[in-house]
């Protein structure tokens, strides 16, 4: 039986790998996988999934346009589609997150999707917050803290270095400007005690 998967995590912690992995399993056994990456992310070339041991693969683009249930239509009619695997899915609306489901659902095809939980501030992308709602499988990918306990959170360093607690949710990045931390370290430099959001 199909299913939607959320694997979830901070950064560095193995995502694109993981999905790469999984598309190479379908690919040896002779199954099509579709692969599909966030449009605004070109850091390793457009349309391309790459992992930080190397690892790549080529990926059709999604942006805020893109009907995943139409377009998987689409793919299964010019062939097999046996999984779809979706990377950066915290970039996903809620509205195609609906949609994934109808293709679990309707087209029966199971659906991957990997991304972060929350955003620099700690706070849930729109698709991930749909994905832990409406995932049937939820998948948690670790990495851990400069201090070896679990990373949940992630922080974005400014150009001096410091963390950032102002700012656009979405801004394009990699290890030059993000940090995965345990939640204590997080909250110690994002999360300041006078904020009066953040009081119990």
């Amino acid at each position: 039986m199909a299913q939607l998967y959320f694997y979830y995590s901070a950064m560095n912690a193995g995502k694109s790998t993981a999905l790469l992995q999984s598309a190479y399993n379908y690919q040896e056994r002779g199954m099509n996988a579709a692969i599909f990456t966030a449009a605004l992310d070109d850091r390793y070339g457009i349309g391309k999934v790459s992992s930080r041991i190397g690892l790549a693969m080529d990926a059709l683009l999604f942006d805020a346009d893109l009907n995943f249930l139409t377009k998987c239509q689409d793919l299964k009619h010019q062939g097999r589609l046996d999984c779809v695997l979706i990377d950066e899915a915290q970039f996903l609306s809620k509205a195609q997150v609906r949609q994934l489901t109808d293709v679990v659902d309707n087209l029966h095809v199971p659906v991957l999707a990997f991304g972060l939980r929350t955003d620099f501030l700690g706070e849930t992308f729109a698709g991930s917050q749909a994905l832990l709602a409406w995932a049937d499988k939820l998948i948690e990918l670790k990495t851990i803290c400069h201090c070896g306990r679990k990373a949940n959170f992630v922080v974005r360093l400014d150009q001096d270095g410091h963390a950032s607690t102002a700012g656009s949710q979405v801004q394009i990045g990699g290890n030059d400007t993000y940090v995965s931390m345990c939640r204590n370290h997080f909250k110690q430099l994002v999360w300041q005690p006078s904020d009066p959001d953040n009081s119990i």
